[in-house]
């Protein structure tokens, strides 16, 4: 299957490297917005050798390339780029949106795809695996779940993206600029689809009440970071999230908790014994408690070289590709795929 990788960040480099390992993939072409990366080949972009496949900024040239598949992976999602992209006849893979969208959402991108006979499908991995797939997966092991949760815990100075940790995520600015900055709307655009498909898939009450919670922790003495020194009394901890409530009872909650250390932090914030993680829980008969690590780096210097978490975020979006390409027009989340997997490495297959 011939793919295209639409852009070059975090994700989009990681995601090059896994479609040039996938077995049943082929890169074929590779959108960026960068007009210093145009012309170049992408393997000089990745920081090896020439893979004889050039990047472009000229998105018409893209969209009339002949391809079966878009891995979109911008900072923020345009659904009229990927209506643009569907209806040139390409399926979208994505983690930047449309895991389990509403009928608003979702009505521009779908009538796309339905005229072009393609598909659009959302994934990664918080939100689109940890915070909805892997809830759900366990919850099969349950009868009478009265509770599912999916919660991050990671130390924000291994994303390497200082852009987005400063002037987005407010990092190093005040409590009330990052209370009063955009993170919050941005991540429950993907959290409450979250939040919204483990309610519908578990028959939770259709009066549940979805509420979100953003904290900030302050730092007590200067804090290095990749970023620059988080001066005291600056933010250098977050916490947000997106809790389901039917009457008295919390149905459903997803987290994330992102701080810039362990230490000089008000209130003082850990991540206790268990160190940086991904939990998943499910209240129910019998209950299940799992503790995922691996997707976190071991230092703050490996993960600004390759951090596993975006690397897992993209290899997620880019084996689904195979099941996207083969599933019916529309828009196909999780509930209508079927089990995506992985491949073997090649020297075992």
């Amino acid at each position: 299957m011939r793919v295209i990788q639409w852009a070059t960040g975090g994700v989009g480099r990681a995601a090059i490297e896994a479609i040039l390992k996938h077995p049943e993939l082929e890169l074929v072409g590779c959108w960026v917005h960068s007009a210093a990366k145009d012309g170049v080949d992408v393997g000089t972009i990745l920081g090896g050798a020439e893979i004889g496949v050039a990047a472009s900024a000229d998105r018409d040239a893209v969209l009339a390339m002949d391809a079966d598949a878009v891995v979109y992976a911008p900072l923020v999602p345009d659904a009229e780029e990927v209506a643009a992209i569907l209806r040139s006849g390409k399926n979208v893979v994505t983690p930047v949106g449309w895991f389990y969208p509403h009928e608003r959402d979702r009505a521009v991108v779908e009538a796309a795809a339905l005229e072009a006979g393609v598909s659009l499908h959302g994934t990664g991995l918080n939100p689109g695996g940890i915070t909805e797939l892997h809830p759900l997966v366990f919850s099969a092991l349950s009868s009478a779940v009265t509770h599912v949760r999916g919660e991050e815990f990671s130390d924000i100075r291994t994303y390497d993206a200082p852009d987005v940790v400063r002037h987005i995520m407010m990092f190093g600015g005040t409590p009330e600029e990052a209370s009063g900055g955009p993170m919050l709307g941005l991540l429950s655009g993907g959290f409450k689809q979250s939040v919204r498909m483990c309610l519908d898939v578990l028959g939770f009450s259709s009066d549940a009440e979805i509420r979100t919670s953003q904290e900030v922790a302050v730092a007590t003495a200067p804090i290095e970071s990749p970023i620059g020194v988080i001066e005291p009394g600056r933010v250098a901890g977050q916490r947000f999230c997106w809790e389901a409530w039917v009457g008295e009872q919390c149905v459903v909650r997803v987290a994330v908790n992102w701080l810039m250390g362990e230490e000089h932090l008000d209130p003082p914030w850990t991540f206790g014994p268990e160190g940086e993680r991904f939990e998943v829980e499910v209240q129910g008969d019998p209950p299940a408690f799992v503790t995922i690590k691996g997707w976190q780096p071991e230092t703050v210097e490996e993960g600004l070289l390759r951090n596993p978490g975006i690397v897992a975020t993209a290899v997620h979006c880019v084996n689904s590709v195979p099941y996207v390409v083969a599933a019916p027009p529309g828009v196909q989340t999780y509930l209508d795929l079927p089990l995506v997997a992985g491949r073997a490495h090649p020297d075992l297959a």
